[in-house]
């Protein structure tokens, strides 16, 4: 039998030449994606540019079509939502929320509340911004519609996301006293409170806010909301800022004429039922009243909080990590140096405990 002589060099081209063209074909899908998604943008720019110009029209049908439609598409495309920003929207929506129109200030609010979320350094550089959020509101209870009034408390707490922010927005004393009047008015709906709350506890999450929030009458609302409120949601965001405004001197007159320490106290009961949030939030409080009053706090603390020891060693036991950091400091507040506890009973009972690191 005679073979063929086999030249392996003469099948060296062919696959040369189909991995050149794969990668031919390849490069132009490649290129061709691109320039859809360019396309795609650009259509997206050239509809916004559209919709932004028609916020300027004398016809208030037009302008309502526009606003009704930004705010859709805001909500369901992300992409989109700097385009709308840099097409010159925001002004137009700021001065929108100063309408008498319920649906022109909803539509505005949840469009600005939908920007915030990839927009924000174009929101908080727009002159005048903060002060159509502030006048809408101030009117919570009366020209402002209760949709328009959450999406604004809402926009509020995720500009206040960002730390640069929290001392600019908390310089605005309009703005707390709004907030602090919408968790007052008992006319308030729940989700407005809630949205409220939040902003709040954003504000106070810089430390030179905390007695402005004090200063314009946060505390005895706060302490109204814990005791009366059935909804656990709401006590615990209440509960949330009542934990951060105790980190302050301001705070420990305050909480005296709510009888805020029994309130806290109170929380840790394992006879009332709050919820792990709640009861760590309460331990917050506590601590931060020790820290920043001093002994006149201390003493009040210390005296009240023997009663609920077994519930603060449940939640140093059994809550989060950080709950149990916290719960073992509070446990070290009330014990370490305190003649109304005899020795064997720390021994016996929380020994374990106070021998864990901790510190707040």
């Amino acid at each position: 039998m005679v073979f063929s002589k086999v030249v392996f060099s003469d099948f060296i081209p062919f696959p040369t030449k189909l991995m050149h063209t794969t990668q031919t074909i390849s490069q132009e899908n490649q290129n061709q994606n691109q320039n859809q998604i360019k396309t795609k943008m650009e259509v997206k720019r050239r509809t916004v540019r559209s919709l932004v110009a028609k916020l300027g029209s004398v016809s208030d049908q037009t302008r309502a079509e526009a606003l009704a439609e930004l705010r859709l598409i805001s909500k369901h495309d992300a992409e989109i939502r700097p385009v709308i920003s840099d097409a010159g929207a925001i002004p137009y929506l700021a001065e929108i929320l100063y309408s008498t129109s319920y649906p022109a200030q909803e539509n505005a609010a949840a469009t600005l509340l939908n920007l915030s979320i990839t927009s924000r350094d174009a929101l908080m550089s727009t002159r005048g911004l903060l002060d159509a959020i502030s006048h809408a509101l101030r009117h919570h209870s009366s020209s402002t519609s209760p949709d328009a009034v959450q999406s604004c408390a809402a926009t509020l707490h995720s500009l206040l996301i960002v730390d640069s922010y929290r001392p600019i927005i908390g310089s605005k004393r309009d703005i707390i006293h709004s907030l602090v009047e919408i968790v007052r008015s008992r006319n308030s709906p729940p989700r407005s409170i809630k949205d409220a709350l939040k902003a709040l506890f954003g504000i106070s999450l810089y430390p030179l806010n905390r007695h402005q929030v004090i200063e314009l009458g946060a505390v005895q609302p706060l302490f109204s909301l814990i005791v009366n409120e059935g909804r656990v949601g709401i006590v615990e965001d209440a509960s949330a800022v009542v934990a951060q405004i105790a980190g302050c001197e301001e705070s420990v007159d305050e909480f005296k004429r709510v009888s805020g320490v029994g309130v806290l106290v109170d929380l840790l009961d394992m006879g009332t039922g709050s919820s792990d949030r709640v009861r760590e939030n309460a331990v917050s409080a506590l601590l931060n009243l020790v820290r920043f009053g001093g002994e006149r706090a201390g003493k009040d603390v210390r005296e009240m909080g023997l009663k609920v020891m077994d519930g603060i060693a449940d939640l140093a036991e059994n809550g989060s990590a950080k709950g149990k950091t916290k719960a073992v400091a509070l446990l070290k507040v009330l014990l370490e140096g305190n003649s109304l506890v005899s020795d064997s009973r720390v021994d016996s009972r929380f020994d374990y405990l106070l021998n864990q690191s901790c510190s707040f």
